[in-house]
């Protein structure tokens, strides 16, 4: 029964996709020196304690990647799915990279419903990713890329970005 009922509440967590706390990327100065420097100041060492904001979806920057966001949706103080990203406003380009959902919450929607409230607040976007599909997640890009600009296909970072 508890199963039926974490995959009830990871389902209610997916309609609130678009209901997001956000946690800043630093101050002005703080992203103009990673900014000139590559992504390199500000390097978050290994082990890095991960933000986590008292929400149900948060969006913080990546403790993985310098310069790229994560958007993450918390369940029962779990972190249920988590996706990093980044955008390029000038090439019109967005990225995902490594998306992932707690294997009792697969297929209730999480990825589906995060990655379509990063179209919608990112519109006019092609989407990719820079990694190729494994033989296993072509069916979930399949879906997911439905409809979707670029499909999240595979492509480098363009100059403007940092890289994944």
């Amino acid at each position: 029964m508890a199963d039926v009922e974490e995959r009830d509440a990871a389902r209610a967590l997916a309609a609130q996709a678009r209901n997001v706390a956000w946690a800043a990327d630093g101050t002005p100065w703080q992203r103009f020196l990673r900014a000139i420097s590559g992504g390199r100041w500000g390097r978050q060492p290994t082990g890095w304690a991960v933000i986590r904001l008292d929400a149900p979806w948060q969006d913080t920057p990546s403790s993985e990647r310098p310069g790229w966001r994560e958007r993450a949706a918390n369940l029962a103080g779990d972190v249920a799915f988590a996706v990093d990203y980044t955008v390029c406003s000038t090439c019109r380009i967005g990225w995902v990279e490594w998306p992932y959902t707690m294997e009792k919450y697969q297929r209730c929607g999480l990825a589906t419903a995060a990655l379509e409230a990063l179209c919608l607040e990112h519109p006019g976007l092609s989407w990719h990713t820079l990694g190729g599909h494994f033989r296993d997640s072509r069916a979930f890009w399949a879906a997911v890329g439905a409809g979707v600009p670029g499909r999240y296909q595979q492509r480098e970072t363009c100059p403007h970005t940092p890289e994944g």
